[in-house]
């Protein structure tokens, strides 16, 4: 078959997915899941309209609306795509319904289109929509953004929805802390819910088994970070508490001498001998740049020396061998051991710490092969 037979069928298999007949849209859709990844070109024709249409098949029955979610998660990388999906209230309040269903057969599948669409800033509105309580005991909560934290939290395993495990929301809560909205909501106590402060809900995971979720958790937390005004909540154990969630994942089952435990953070001391170190190197990596952004300013720097960061970090760079990760290390070391007199002489200036930019998760745009 020649290279315009193959596209005039793939034409006319688009064109099948807004038939009257579901299991011509079924065979429609699942056919195209395969060229969904590199036949984004026959997904644009006629001003979007097979992306309008995957839109409301998304709302079909569970076998075509699978194909529809991988499809459009598949597709969401590419920006004008991007730009149709993103601010369509009507489809994101849909996702909504759906994901917080604990019936839901294609939860995760969302979760994954919530995340790419989340690349967006116009998916940042989230934060700020109410719609109704979910049934089945999810949330107490009205808005959307508890409501997603909720799904995370309880969902997690299967522990709420049995087909699903909400995992890649973790991407999605990353991108949504690039924005001071998200950073606001994530360092904010709810009122529903006792006043618990939503980023103390996701610390517990940067040690979790699934790497997704560990990887999506840094990230967040990291972008969080870049509020300076927080740092002081950030780390203080009567308040957030961060330090031993992203410690603790930099630590293996080395020994350190009683001068370098004495001030440890009771949480990192006496670690058990099959104590393992996180061995993904882009967490590891996203954790040390948090710990620089908390470097930001003379409280930071002082609590850090004050719960001996400095052998932590020391041991770190002994045992990792990644150059980036070395370079990480080397960075934070340099300003725990900087004398702060040359600081107040205006060596440094007070809020400036050489980081990178937000971690938007640009390399995690998720596809579904």
């Amino acid at each position: 078959m020649s290279q315009s037979d193959m596209k005039d069928e793939l034409r006319d298999l688009v064109a099948f997915l807004h038939h009257g007949n579901s299991q011509i849209r079924q065979i429609a859709s699942e056919n195209l899941v395969g060229f969904s990844t590199t036949q984004h070109a026959i997904f644009k024709t006629d001003q979007l309209l097979p992306i309008k249409d995957l839109k409301v098949l998304v709302r079909d029955y569970a076998p075509i609306a699978k194909s529809a979610l991988t499809i459009l998660v598949n597709l969401s990388d590419d920006p004008q795509i991007l730009a149709e999906l993103a601010p369509d209230d009507e489809l994101v309040e849909s996702l909504l319904q759906r994901i917080t269903d604990v019936k839901e057969s294609n939860a995760n599948e969302i979760a994954m289109l919530l995340s790419n669409l989340a690349k967006s800033d116009s998916t940042k509105r989230i934060i700020n929509i109410t719609r109704a309580i979910p049934k089945g005991g999810l949330s107490t909560s009205k808005n959307a953004m508890d409501q997603l934290m909720d799904c995370f939290v309880k969902g997690a395993g299967g522990n709420h929805n049995k087909n699903a495990d909400f995992d890649y929301l973790a991407y999605f809560f990353a991108d949504i802390a690039k924005h001071p909205e998200g950073r606001k909501y994530f360092v904010s106590p709810q009122g529903h819910d006792n006043n618990i402060i939503p980023l103390t809900k996701l610390t517990v995971f940067t040690e979790h088994a699934s790497d997704i979720r560990r990887r999506g958790v840094a990230s967040t937390i990291k972008n969080v970070s870049f509020d300076i005004e927080s740092h002081p909540r950030l780390i203080s154990s009567d308040s957030i508490n961060l330090l031993p969630y992203i410690l603790l994942p930099l630590m293996g089952s080395e020994e350190y001498t009683d001068e370098d435990t004495e001030g440890m953070l009771d949480d990192l001391q006496l670690l058990p001998p099959d104590k393992e170190r996180e061995k993904d190197l882009e967490i590891l990596k996203t954790h040390l740049e948090t710990l620089l952004l908390l470097t930001t300013t003379r409280n930071g720097r002082d609590v850090l020396r004050q719960i001996k960061l400095y052998p932590i970090i020391r041991e770190a760079h002994l045992q990792i061998e990644d150059d980036d990760v070395r370079e990480a290390c080397d960075r934070i070391v340099q300003v725990l051991m900087r004398d702060e007199e040359d600081e107040m002489t205006g060596k440094r200036a007070e809020g400036f710490v050489d980081v990178e930019d937000e971690d938007d998760d640009e390399d995690k745009v998720i596809d579904i092969l």
